[in-house]
């Protein structure tokens, strides 16, 4: 039996998006746990859809004791401050040095955290804590749109990073550090190698769930049955900005010829893949245009995908809304529109109320996008708190505030459910705590890019991912980069 200490900080970090992450977000609850910090860490997270809950899951199974230090995350947005990331580091360092004699550390981060006054976050935290126990094998899960540096690799035994997007194996990948941290504090200690690639994948494209996501993340499984012990592809995160923003491909096996072997053969595939990295963007009008004059009985979807919480958009722009209202759309719903003063005002004003010159949503820009002024019926108020239910969020405590779902009075036809705190619409649960059942919907508008299919793709006769205005710019060749490096193109380049 080993004594292991367990912590995660998370944020996925949009070099560009208007909001910074304060420690207060993350302090607080929203879609996922609030900071937790010792003891509190095992219940916290038990139950529900997290690498650090895989872990303590597999932990237990084997016997092992646990240390837990802290876990903390922020909805993705722009650069933590530095108030928070020190405050934040200074904790785990802290209650790593507190927790007397240990065999090994396992983390759950995220791999794309940009700081104030740092550019890879993770790799100055893993720097501190290597620091405090320059002997400790320390392996740490890593989300799929990581940003691989040089320093996470070089100051860890094993990272291993999710293989969905939409992210449903993040308790799985938990699971599978286990033998990896096992194996290191046996003190075995494995050939590692890594490639960046050269080129960035727009957020839309890098789903697993379609090609050539789906073919590219089956070769990990192909390798790891025959002699590799761990792979993983980090498809990065392009808003990041950094000079360590990319793609990048991992292998980890008993010699050195494996490792490399295994990582050309990945990076060969990825380099391969790279024409089939393209979809088509829709102008909203157009999107809406085209979902109103579709014939079929199924929902229709439209991924908001520039204003993607999940990618450090503000959740409150008004662009596509503004199009299905003009359109007047029918059956239509947007979800989930973060507006805490109108979720404010249609609590106050009760169910069946009409908010006349409601200025909804458009608070955070960008230029151009302001709020939408109008007439709007209160239909349901919701508290905010429920449980998930879906692929990805589910088992997660929901707190998102007071909620609401509103009605055009100038479009009928178009809803709009709206929130207190930034979220993802990835889980149909969001919409059923405001009553809504959104199989009735013809037409769906999700402020989401790519993990709203793990609970609504089943639902979809077909998906539009639209690039109405936002921070969470889907083709990177649009960001205003300053500091990826010169031989990283901004674009796959098509064949």
């Amino acid at each position: 039996m080993a004594r292991i200490a367990i912590g995660g900080l998370h944020h996925e970090t949009n070099s560009f998006a208007p909001q910074a992450a304060t420690f207060e977000r993350f302090v607080e609850a929203d879609g996922w746990p609030p900071l937790l910090r010792g003891a509190a860490m095992l219940p916290g997270c038990a139950g529900i859809n997290l690498a650090i809950t895989g872990f303590v899951d597999a932990a237990r199974a084997a016997g092992h004791e646990l240390v837990p230090l802290l876990w903390a995350n922020a909805c993705p947005s722009g650069p933590v401050t530095e108030d928070a990331f020190e405050r934040l580091a200074a904790m785990l360092v802290e209650d790593l040095v507190a927790a007397g004699p240990l065999d090994g550390l396992f983390l759950d981060l995220h791999g794309a955290m940009v700081t104030e006054h740092l550019e890879d976050g993770e790799g100055e935290l893993l720097r501190r804590l290597r620091a405090s126990a320059p002997r400790l094998p320390i392996v740490a899960a890593l989300d799929l749109h990581a940003n691989l540096s040089a320093a996470m690799v070089e100051l860890s035994e094993a990272l291993v990073a999710y293989r969905t997007y939409p992210h449903v194996d993040l308790a799985a990948t938990g699971a599978r550090c286990m033998p990896p941290l096992e194996r290191a504090i046996a003190g075995e200690r494995p050939a590692k190698t890594w490639r960046r690639m050269g080129f960035l994948v727009p957020l839309p494209w890098q789903c697993t769930t379609i090609e050539p996501g789906r073919g590219l993340y089956a070769l990990l499984a192909e390798l790891e049955a025959n002699g590799v012990a761990s792979a993983s592809i980090c498809m990065g995160f392009p808003a990041a900005g950094t000079p360590v923003c990319g793609p990048a491909v991992l292998a980890y096996a008993a010699d050195a010829a494996t490792a490399d072997a295994a990582a050309d053969r990945l990076g060969a595939a990825f380099d391969a893949a790279e024409p089939r990295f393209a979809g088509k963007l829709w102008d909203a009008a157009d999107a809406v245009a085209y979902a109103k004059a579709a014939a079929t009985d199924r929902t229709l979807i439209l991924a908001d995908t520039q204003d993607n919480p999940g990618g450090g958009g503000s959740s409150d722009t008004t662009g596509l809304l503004a199009a299905l209202i003009e359109a007047r759309a029918e059956g239509a719903l947007l979800a989930l529109l973060c507006d805490p003063e109108a979720a404010a005002a249609a609590h106050r004003a009760g169910i069946g109320a009409v908010l006349h010159g409601l200025a909804l949503g458009g608070r955070h820009g960008p230029d151009g996008v302001g709020p939408l002024i109008g007439g709007f019926e209160v239909l349901r108020l919701g508290d905010g708190r429920f449980t998930a239910t879906g692929p990805m969020y589910g088992g997660n405590r929901m707190e998102l505030g007071p909620m609401a779902l509103l009605r055009s009075r100038a479009a009928p036809g178009v809803e709009i459910a709206i929130a207190s705190r930034r979220l993802q619409a990835a889980d149909r649960a969001i919409l059923k705590h405001l009553g809504v059942d959104p199989a009735a919907k013809r037409l769906l508008a999700l402020k989401s890019s790519v993990h709203f299919r793990a609970d609504f793709e089943a639902l979809a006769d077909e998906i539009l991912v639209v690039a109405a205005p936002g921070a969470n710019i889907a083709d990177p060749a649009q960001l205003p980069f300053r500091r990826l490096p010169a031989t990283m193109r901004r674009h796959p380049v098509a064949s």
